[in-house]
C-alpha cells in the first residue's frame, strides 16, 4: 500500500501547525531560545576564560596580567579539560530565560515597528532598530538575572581555595545556595549593571546586525549567508566594544558574596574604585577574548535564527 497519502496528511498537519496564529506569536521566542542555546554550548570555554580574566588580580593595580591561553592551560592542568565547561548548565538555562526573552522580544518588537512604519508611511530605520534592541535587552536581562548570578558564581568558584569552594552540582544548586544564604534579593545582585550591559549588547548586536545587513543588501551583491556572516562580525565588534565595561562591572558585582573582603556598593562605586585602584584600561582587559566569545555567539545565534525564522514563518 502506498504511503503517499499518509505523508501528504502529515505534511499538511505540520504546515497547519506552523501557520496557526498562536504558534506564530510564540515563534520569535522559540527561535531566540533555540539559537541562543546552541551558540552557548559552542562558546562556553571562551566565556569561562573571559570571566577568569576579569576576576584575576582583583583589587591589585599593576598585578600580573595572564593571557587567555595561559589561564586556559592552567585550568586544564589543575582541574581537567571539563573545567572549561563549568557553569554550562547555567549558561544553557540563561539562554532558556534571557536568550528566549531578549531575542523573542526583539523579533516581536521589530515586526510591530515595521508594521507601524508601513502603516504610517515612514521607513523602518536605525532609530527603530535601536528602540527594539534596547527595550528587548533591558527586559530580558532583568528576567534572567538570577541565572546570570548562578553562572558567575559557578564560573568563579574554582578561583577559591579548594576548602572554600561551594562545588555547585548544577545551576539549580547554585540558585538554591544563593537564595538560602543571601535571600531572594541575592538572585538579583548586580541587576542594574546586568540590564545596562544587556542593553549595550543588544544595541551593538541586534541593531547593528540589522542595519549592517540592510546596508550590505543595498550596496553589495553578496549572497544572503555571506551578508549575514559579515553583518554578524560587525555587530559582534560593536556589541563587545560598547558592553565590555558593563560586563566587567557586572561580573565583579555578581561574583562577590557577603564574606568577601572586597565589597562594591554598586555600579558607580565599582567603576570608580576599579578605575582608581586598577586603572581605566582594566575595564577592557580581555577584550580579544570577549570579542572572540561574543562574535561567534552572535554569528551562530543570528544565522540559526535566520534559518529557523525562514523555516517556521509560513
Amino acid at each position: 500500500m502506498s504511503t503517499q497519502p499518509v505523508d501528504q496528511l502529515k505534511q499538511q498537519a505540520n504546515q497547519s501547525f506552523l501557520q496557526h496564529s498562536w504558534f506564530q506569536k510564540v515563534r520569535p521566542f522559540v527561535v531566540g531560545g533555540s539559537s541562543g542555546m546552541v551558540a552557548t554550548c559552542c562558546i562556553q570555554p571562551i566565556d569561562m576564560v573571559k570571566v577568569r580574566l576579569q576576576l584575576s588580580g582583583e583589587g591589585a593595580k599593576g598585578a600580573p596580567k595572564p593571557s587567555a591561553f595561559s589561564l586556559a592551560r592552567g585550568m586544564i592542568a589543575q582541574d581537567g579539560f571539563l573545567s572549561l565547561y563549568n557553569g554550562l548548565s547555567a549558561g544553557v538555562l540563561r539562554q532558556v530565560v534571557y536568550g528566549t526573552s531578549r531575542l523573542g522580544l526583539f523579533f516581536t518588537f521589530e515586526e510591530l515597528l515595521k508594521t507601524r512604519a508601513q502603516t504610517k508611511g515612514y521607513s523602518y530605520d536605525f532609530s527603530q532598530r535601536a528602540l527594539a534592541s534596547l527595550s528587548a535587552g533591558g527586559i530580558g536581562a532583568f528576567i534572567g538575572n538570577p541565572v546570570e548570578v548562578a553562572l558567575i558564581r559557578m564560573q568563579s568558584d574554582g578561583l577559591k581555595p579548594k576548602a572554600e569552594r561551594m562545588n555547585y552540582r548544577s545551576v539549580f544548586h547554585a540558585l538554591g545556595t544563593v537564595a538560602k544564604g543571601e535571600g531572594l534579593a541575592g538572585l538579583w545582585t548586580g541587576s542594574y549593571p546586568t540590564v545596562v550591559r544587556a542593553m549595550a549588547v543588544n544595541f551593538g548586536q541586534l541593531a547593528f546586525f540589522s542595519e549592517s545587513k540592510n546596508q550590505l543588501h543595498q550596496r553589495t551583491n553578496l549572497g544572503e549567508q555571506t551578508k549575514s556572516v559579515v553583518a554578524s562580525c560587525i555587530a559582534g565588534f560593536f556589541a563587545a566594544f560598547l558592553s565590555l565595561p558593563f560586563d566587567f562591572v557586572k561580573t565583579r558585582l555578581q561574583r562577590q558574596t557577603k564574606t568577601d573582603a572586597v565589597q562594591y556598593k554598586g555600579l558607580t562605586d565599582c567603576f570608580v574604585r576599579v578605575a582608581k585602584e586598577e586603572g581605566v584600561l582594566r575595564f577592557y582587559r580581555g577584550f580579544g577574548t570577549y570579542f572572540m566569545r561574543l562574535a561567534p555567539h552572535t554569528i551562530i545565534t543570528l544565522l540559526i535564527a535566520d534559518r529557523l525564522n525562514s523555516f517556521l514563518k509560513r
